[in-house]
């Protein structure tokens, strides 16, 4: 559905968010879904820009892939000395929870590897937003009814 390469800078989180959200919402995918899904999509990449090294040309890959009631994510990177992994921070540790917060709300997350170094997928939940596939005459009564 998308994939964009970004510069392997801080400045790109927002891109990949806005870009995954545009996506999402157009394919009438449920509002929290989405916002679940760029959460992900914001924890993986900062990750990679603040963990491991860029891609050649010093980019990162951000896609994203819908197929029923899913959303597959994922970002590529040009790998670090360590694999990604869920950390148990102290409680008053300012860091260290981004794979945490990926492991809740993802139906299943993982790590693979390839030549050119690695990536960081999840997949999540993508309920369509039922009132938006609603027929418009559906929307109106119900409007007309609150009323």
């Amino acid at each position: 559905m998308g994939t964009v390469l970004l510069p392997y800078a801080p400045a790109s989180v927002a891109v990949a968010r806005q870009r995954l959200a545009a996506d999402l919402n157009a394919a009438g995918i449920y509002a929290g879904a989405v916002g679940d899904a760029v959460l992900v999509v914001s924890e993986l990449l900062s990750n990679a820009i603040r963990h491991a090294r860029p891609l050649p040309g010093s980019n990162v890959q951000v896609a994203w892939a819908l197929d029923d009631d899913a959303v597959e994510v994922e970002v590529s990177d040009g790998g670090a000395a360590t694999r990604p992994t869920v950390a148990r921070p102290a409680v008053s540790s300012l860091g260290g929870r981004g794979l945490d917060i990926v492991e809740y709300l993802a139906r299943t997350w993982g790590v693979r590897s390839d030549d050119g170094g690695l990536t960081v997928w999840a997949v999540l939940a993508a309920p369509a937003d039922s009132e938006q596939l609603a027929p418009i005459d559906a929307r109106q009564q119900a409007d007309a009814g609150s009323r």
